[in-house]
């Protein structure tokens, strides 16, 4: 399935969960990923990754303090997931 014109919807964070966790939650379940596809990419590019993510989660608390941060999260979210193609793994129409 190509993900060209897909739009990637990430959801609020669920009742009795603070923001910052489920940002936090969803941040290392990229990171997972990009451990698990690290096979298929150039040592530099899953270093990069890495890095940017790790970046991230060291501001995670400042970018949540901010009135748009469900907007900013969202888009450096679905800026990650082009990288690590994790919707695509955790999509419910494609489990058997």
């Amino acid at each position: 399935m190509s993900r060209i014109g897909r739009t990637l919807v990430f959801p609020q964070a669920p009742r009795g969960q603070f923001p910052i966790d489920f940002y936090r939650d969803e941040l290392i379940k990229h990171q997972r990923c990009l451990q698990r596809q690290r096979e298929y990419y150039s040592e530099l590019a899953i270093t990069s990754a890495e890095a940017g993510v790790r970046r991230l989660m060291d501001r995670l608390d400042q970018v949540c303090r901010r009135k748009d941060a469900d907007q900013i999260m969202g888009r450096l979210l679905r800026q990650l997931d082009v990288v690590t193609g994790l919707s695509a793994w955790s999509d419910p129409k494609k489990a058997n």
